[in-house]
């Protein structure tokens, strides 16, 4: 009886053990297929969940949603500008040449029926005008555009408490005077808004230019003068070279000055002084202002007249201030100075 008792309990052991080992070997296969679907070992819940949550990070990354790098830039004041990420939606009034060299189009752009809406800017036509003929935009206009950086061109345009109140609409980069140094403003704007490598082909390509016509204009100019004269409502007068046109045409192409502007950046203009004027060439800015000097038998007796070298020229570019303007001034020049074959 005893026999036949160890005998049974020897088969109930053996029975649990054979059962024992399915239990182990299906944990086992049931591992093998978790570390077959995750590429490596079988992971606890825990890590499972950590592994997913950065997948999804990883892949958030690679959408463009990651957290947006943030960096903050002194102004030429000397105000801190808080950027996160790249800017998209830009106003800058009176800057808009030089974001469309970046490859820029502004949310709004400038215009003021006192001096023209700036229609000779290409790619401009649809964007909405900001009104500057009865002073700045209000906080609550610029606002309506939800920009994510407004530029100012001058020092006069954040005054009176304008740079206070449109800080609060989106950060804000003040230029003492852009136009003063049109490259340096290009470069600024350029890494404000990420596109360094874009302003540095720009300025290239424009120094190629001048060098071009340079070369072109030296076979032809040689102790040659020019005078800019601007017939403007508040009287005429002629440019120095050290803005705008003058700056285009004395520094940036080397063409001589006549002697009664020198080195002023400009001097008015009167008929008792036009016998005076030694200008071998004459670029006349229509401002709207009185013409009549130029009906007057004393200007019709100076050699540039005679000669037929007195040239009309668009006021909107000529009196412009940023790389798009100042190229279009190059083409005018070549196309008035260098006899054109045929």
């Amino acid at each position: 009886m005893s026999r036949l008792w160890g005998t049974r309990e020897k088969g109930r052991k053996t029975l649990f053990l054979v059962l024992l080992s399915c239990v182990i070997a299906g944990s086992l296969l049931a591992g093998c297929s978790s570390q077959a679907k995750n590429g490596g070992a079988a992971l606890e819940p825990e890590q499972q969940a950590g592994e997913v949550k950065a997948s999804a990070d990883s892949g958030n990354k690679g959408n463009g949603s990651e957290e947006k790098q943030e960096r903050i830039i002194k102004d030429e004041l000397g105000h801190e500008v808080k950027l996160t990420g790249t800017p998209a939606k830009i106003i800058a009034p009176y800057l808009e040449e030089s974001l469309l060299k970046l490859g820029v189009t502004p949310v709004a752009r400038y215009s003021n029926a006192k001096d023209g809406h700036r229609d000779w800017i290409e790619g401009l036509n649809d964007v909405p005008i900001l009104d500057f003929s009865e002073g700045l935009p209000s906080p609550e206009v610029m606002m309506s555009y939800s920009p994510d950086l407004i530029i100012l061109q001058t020092e006069t345009f954040a005054a009176n408490g304008v740079y206070e109140s449109y800080a609060k609409v989106a950060p804000t980069y003040v230029f003492k005077n852009a136009s003063g140094n049109m490259e340096q403003s290009l470069a600024v704007i350029g890494d404000l808004l990420g596109k360094s490598a874009e302003a540095e082909a720009a300025l290239q390509d424009y120094r190629e230019k001048i060098n071009e016509a340079k070369e072109k204009l030296s076979k032809v100019m040689e102790n040659k003068k020019i005078a800019i004269i601007r017939f403007a409502p508040k009287g005429i007068n002629m440019m120095g070279g050290n803005y705008l046109a003058g700056y285009v045409l004395h520094q940036e192409l080397g063409l001589g000055k006549t002697k009664l502007i020198g080195d002023a950046n400009s001097a008015a203009l009167s008929l008792e002084v036009v016998p005076e004027l030694d200008a071998d060439y004459i670029f006349a800015i229509d401002q709207g202002g009185d013409r009549a000097m130029m009906d007057s038998p004393i200007w019709k007796s100076m050699p540039a007249v005679k000669q037929g070298h007195v040239y009309e020229v668009d006021s909107g570019y000529w009196l412009g201030s940023g790389l798009i303007a100042y190229e279009k001034i190059i083409d005018d020049v070549l196309r008035f100075l260098i006899p054109q074959e045929g």
